[in-house]
């Protein structure tokens, strides 16, 4: 029998690595083989290399289309290999530097008007473009603590097919921006940042901006758009109202990875709290939960709508954390209500 980290991990996130775009025949092969949690990163990693290696022979026979979705399949192996795996800071980076590249190699030949952009603080974005579109709007996409911009491709895909551009982006204590500056509770420094590095461009529209912020991100993203003006409408899914209250029910991988990227656990964790901030939000907000939600319960959430002067919750009877069992149901809303608040 497997331990019980690598039970919860897969009992937590079989439909998120499903969501994300892991194969699920990846999925049930991988994780059968893996008994003890120090083996997790070098099963995931192994299968990473499958997806890469078919890349490679597919880009050598000019089969662009097929090398491009194998390197997005090499991409999420390799993300969720260090996603809440702490225990070898170097062995985890260097799967962290591998996802980069596969998804990096994968907007090559399947967007290839894809931009990284670059901020201060060490914020990292991957921007991409509505076909056709002149100015579109943005919409920002804000990962949660264990989730980075490489898991975002297909989430991607839902506003650029509404006519939106994106940009998703690692920052403070996520992905990239992770390794130089810690997790931090006043996320609007990051989201500050990348939007500065994109105000002037003139492909997008960056006076109609939106965010999504996903688990720890639904913290975020309305946090930051409390503070940041620029942002027009904000949406989360599955964000908690305090992170700090929810400690003891957290599970054990995931109360590991916040001491990791925080620095300390449940007092760091407490400075998470939207009291007295929600308050000041004046763009409309849309929260979005399930009920069957084992990391943030389902309350916590409804919490961030009641707070907001304009917010609105959407309850799913039938969805897990972020809804990544129904994505059918949740992604759509969220991408569809952006749009039309920034039409």
């Amino acid at each position: 029998m497997p331990d019980a980290r690598v039970q919860s991990a897969v009992e937590h996130w079989a439909p998120r690595f499903i969501q994300a775009g892991v194969d699920y025949n990846d999925f049930v092969r991988t994780t059968a083989r893996i008994e003890r949690w120090e083996d997790w990163l070098d099963a995931w990693c192994e299968t990473g290399d499958v997806h890469a290696d078919l890349a490679e022979s597919a880009e050598t026979a000019g089969r662009s289309r097929t090398a491009g979705e194998a390197w997005l399949r090499a991409a999420v192996c390799f993300h969720f290999a260090k996603f809440v795996w702490v225990l070898d800071a170097e062995r985890a980076r260097a799967a962290a530097d591998r996802a980069v590249a596969a998804l990096l190699a994968a907007h090559r030949l399947l967007d290839p008007t894809a931009e990284r952009i670059e901020a201060p603080l060490g914020v990292v974005a991957n921007l991409r473009r509505p076909a056709g579109a002149d100015r579109p709007p943005l919409a920002l996409l804000i990962p949660g603590l264990d989730s980075t911009k490489e898991e975002f491709f297909r989430l991607e895909n839902l506003f650029l097919e509404r006519g939106m551009a994106t940009l998703s982006m690692d920052g403070p204590g996520q992905g990239e921006c992770g390794y130089a500056l810690p997790l931090r509770h006043d996320y609007e420094v990051g989201v500050t940042a990348i939007l500065d590095a994109v105000a002037a461009r003139d492909d997008i529209d960056a006076e109609r901006v939106g965010a999504l912020g996903v688990s720890l991100g639904g913290y975020f993203a309305p946090r930051a758009a409390a503070f940041e003006p620029r942002i027009r409408a904000v949406a989360g899914i599955s964000g908690p109202f305090c992170f700090g209250e929810l400690w003891d029910s957290l599970p054990e991988l995931t109360r590991e990875t916040f001491v990791h990227k925080a620095g300390d656990g449940r007092s760091r964790a407490l400075e998470l709290d939207l009291s007295g901030v929600l308050e000041g939000l004046d763009a409309p907000a849309l929260f979005v939960t399930g009920k069957l939600d084992r990391l943030i319960p389902w309350e916590s959430t409804r919490r961030q709508a009641e707070a907001a002067p304009h917010g609105e919750f959407v309850l799913f009877e039938d969805g897990n954390h972020v809804c990544a069992n129904i994505p059918y149901k949740a992604r759509p809303l969220v991408a569809d209500w952006l749009a039309e608040k920034l039409a």
